[in-house]
């Protein structure tokens, strides 16, 4: 099939060009033309100069006086004003070339979510078009304004276009996903059963998870970080009745992962519909935060089995396993405990962590 390209000249002839031409052929001054269609001369004269647009009255009056139909009128007038609009648009683009290189625009191309053959100026309306925003301004309303409830370490303020772009592929991937309403007691039972999940091959289990994350109204989106982006998860609400925990993986182990992901988890349970919780290594200098760790470490080890094993202080592989098996949990999670809390060098017993990679 032949590839077709869509017309779309860079000009649009005024519609005042149009009508001084048909009064030319009729003979008619301004004047004459006002008192034909009942208008006054001065509305005649700024449809000539463009000030006034046709509307569909006076483009009837002018098919009657003209002999030329108010349709062919209007269509002038649509596309000169369209026309005028693109302008301002085209400017706007130019003066937006700066800002719109703050994102990940080449990621973003691999990714193919844009083209790599568009200029330059044409990326301020393709990256505006990926958010679905028309302008800078209703971004800045939509994106800007969640900067206020990122809770993420300050190292990373001067990346706040490439957090929302990455949030942004979050919100996609949960637009697509079928879910249902959220249910608080649903979501509580079925984090006890993916609990025990982790056990299993994260890939091997990763659709089932995101099935019963669904049956409870919540996305599960595992989204690829870009470069120099050390944020682990995410967790907000994409409607009242639905949620969604995005998962970034940046660690690259199974301990990781999954404390990530019961840390957002309980964001969903306990905080909030109106925050979006961005979380990195480094953030647990608030409340909600270390609530939300908290709640994490107790669901995934609770606190009586953990003191228990911690009182024998056995840290061998054998036993860790051990533990892990009892307790129902993947060992790469007790692992994790163990370094996190200083029990163990973090050089220790990674063998027993679930490496994860992203495929392309």
């Amino acid at each position: 099939m032949p590839q077709t390209y869509p017309y779309e000249p860079d000009y649009a002839v005024r519609p005042g060009v149009v009508l001084e031409e048909r009064m030319r052929v009729r003979g008619l001054s301004q004047a004459d033309l006002a008192r034909r269609c009942g208008r006054s001369a001065r509305l005649i004269s700024e449809i000539i100069s463009g000030k006034a647009p046709i509307e569909p009255e006076t483009a009837i009056q002018f098919e009657m006086v003209l002999d030329l139909d108010s349709k062919i009128w209007l269509g002038i007038e649509a596309n000169y004003r369209l026309h005028l609009a693109r302008m301002d648009e085209k400017k706007l683009a130019e003066e937006s070339i700066e800002w719109v290189r703050e994102f990940p625009i080449n990621d973003l191309v691999k990714r193919g979510y844009l083209d790599r053959s568009t200029p330059e100026a044409e990326t301020v309306s393709k990256v505006l078009s990926f958010f679905d925003v028309a302008s800078r301004e209703a971004w800045q309303d939509k994106y800007g304004s969640m900067n206020i409830t990122y809770r993420h370490s300050p190292k990373f303020k001067s990346n706040e276009k490439v957090l929302a772009t990455w949030i942004r592929l979050g919100e996609i991937a949960a637009i697509n996903q079928e879910c249902c309403e959220y249910n608080s007691a649903n979501f509580r039972e079925n984090l006890r059963n993916i609990r025990g999940r982790t056990r299993e091959s994260f890939d091997q289990s990763l659709s089932g998870i995101v099935d019963l994350c669904g049956q409870s109204g919540v996305v599960l989106a595992l989204v690829e970080p870009f470069p120099k982006m050390a944020v682990s998860g995410a967790a907000w609400w994409l409607s009242p009745r639905r949620a969604i925990i995005q998962l970034s993986a940046h660690y690259k182990t199974d301990d990781h992962l999954w404390f990530s992901f019961f840390h957002e988890a309980a964001h969903i349970l306990l905080h909030s519909k109106r925050s979006i919780f961005v979380d990195s290594k480094s953030v647990s200098d608030n409340k909600v935060e270390r609530d939300a760790n908290e709640w994490a470490a107790n669901f995934l080890i609770p606190r009586r089995e953990w003191n228990r094993f911690v009182m024998a202080e056995n840290y061998s592989g054998v036993q860790v396993d051990k533990f892990a098996k009892d307790i129902g949990i993947s060992p790469g999670i007790i692992v994790g405990r163990l370094q996190h809390e200083g029990l163990v060098q973090w050089s220790h017993l990674n063998y027993l962590k679930a490496r994860l990679t992203w495929k392309s």
